[in-house]
């Protein structure tokens, strides 16, 4: 074939239309333009619609397997702890049967021993159950406000305690709310026995070691007592207020200082004062004690005296 007669012009491959550039220039615009759009005008929020309305169905059938696999996962985890709770709810039933028939036993020598020596049952405490509206407004004071007052029976000096242990004292009561001061009030004090030693001490509170866990102390303790860090300590009932056994605190801290006549005792409350929601208020101990004996009369004053002969 001749040369003369073939086709010089380029494959259509090599030719070139618009440059790169000025494609990248055009589809940048484009972009930018259409999410304007979009942005002022939702152009395409139909479209965007009618793309997820088409593809739910397939999204949740692509999402099966993995919420199978999910719900077999949470099933097995489920059962291992239905059984870890079941194992320790056998055991903390051993611990409370035995546990209560140590205190049935201990109740029925009790009651012998009091029948033995003659002595009175223990006092029958009536209740109130209350809720806690508020704290009180006085920052320098820790009391809380509860809704119950005289009208539903309660009383100034009534103990009240939650589900761990005493909590405070009524000190002031209106016709439907009463003002309960807690034991780590500055003012707060209480007659205490330590459970391990049978020794009796009174508890103050103190304000300023609530925030460490605290918020109590044992004033006025020898430097040589016995008391140690983890003893507790319950209302020995030997005020006429509060009945005994009630779990008042337990020992944080002894500090003894060489030369100093005191030991310093810091005492955790046994009662939740800052999360307490609903708490019992027990009737005084003084209103079902027998009055106490009246005082002898003072004797009759001696006549008048004798006035002294002057010396002449």
């Amino acid at each position: 074939m001749p040369l003369g007669t073939l086709d010089r012009t380029p494959p259509p491959f090599f030719k070139q239309g618009f440059s790169a550039l000025s494609k990248l220039l055009f589809f940048s615009a484009l972009a930018l333009f259409l999410m304007v759009a979009d942005t002022r005008f939702t152009l395409t929020q139909p479209l965007r619609a009618a793309l997820a309305t088409a593809l739910h169905p397939v999204e949740r059938m692509l999402l099966t397997p993995l919420q199978a696999l999910a719900v077999v996962g949470d099933y097995f985890a489920g059962l291992g702890q239905a059984r870890e709770r079941e194992e320790a709810a056998l055991r903390q039933l051993a611990a409370q049967a035995e546990r209560a028939s140590r205190v049935e036993q201990q109740l029925q020598e009790n009651a012998r021993l009091r029948e033995l020596l003659g002595l009175r049952a223990q006092f029958a405490v009536r209740t109130e159950a209350a809720e806690v509206l508020y704290e009180a407004a006085d920052p320098y004071t820790r009391k809380i406000v509860i809704d119950r007052g005289a009208t539903h029976g309660i009383v100034p000096a009534s103990p009240v305690i939650d589900a761990a242990g005493v909590l405070g004292q009524v000190t002031r009561v209106y016709p439907l709310a009463s003002e309960v001061t807690l034991l780590t009030d500055k003012d707060a004090a209480i007659p205490v026995l330590n459970v391990r030693t049978q020794a009796r001490a009174v508890a103050y509170g103190d304000p300023g070691g609530v925030a460490a866990g605290a918020g109590m102390e044992l004033r006025f303790l020898s430097n040589n007592a016995d008391v140690e860090a983890g003893d507790r300590l319950h209302t020995s009932g030997v005020d006429g207020v509060y009945p005994p056994g009630l779990s008042v605190a337990e020992v944080v801290s002894v500090e003894r200082r060489v030369g100093a006549t005191f030991a310093k005792v810091v005492l955790a409350p046994a009662a939740t004062p800052d999360s307490a929601r609903h708490v019992l208020v027990l009737e005084p101990l003084q209103l079902q004690m027998p009055p106490r004996p009246a005082e002898p009369a003072a004797s009759e004053p001696a006549g008048p005296r004798r006035k002294g002969v002057g010396r002449g």
